[in-house]
């Protein structure tokens, strides 16, 4: 069984149990975060697809941690004018643990 959530502007295939990285949600490390919006549920063959969400259904994860991703560097320059600029970014994560999808 497996479902495909929406969150932080992108999509997401889950199973129970999986360990999943998500963009940074706020709440505590152990706490239970409820996912409303599920745009699908597929359970061996029989799936079941929302238009745009499915109603009653919920999946329920746990946060693991929160983190950082590795630096990413931004660099910038024009030709013959002298302009450089250098810029880095480490965005922010969170990582969940699956715990039930409620169909």
């Amino acid at each position: 069984m497996y479902a495909v959530i929406k969150t932080g502007g992108k999509q997401y295939r889950v199973s129970e149990g999986d360990l999943v990285r998500i963009e940074k949600i706020s709440g505590d490390i152990g706490e239970l975060i409820e996912f409303e919006e599920v745009l699908l549920i597929a359970q061996g063959d029989q799936v079941d697809i929302g238009r745009p969400h499915l109603k009653d259904s919920r999946v329920i994860g746990e946060i693991v941690e929160h983190g950082k991703d590795k630096k990413i560097i931004i660099f910038k320059s024009k030709r013959r004018k002298g302009y450089r600029k250098k810029q880095g970014h480490r965005q922010q994560h969170t990582v969940l643990k699956i715990k039930e999808i409620r169909a």
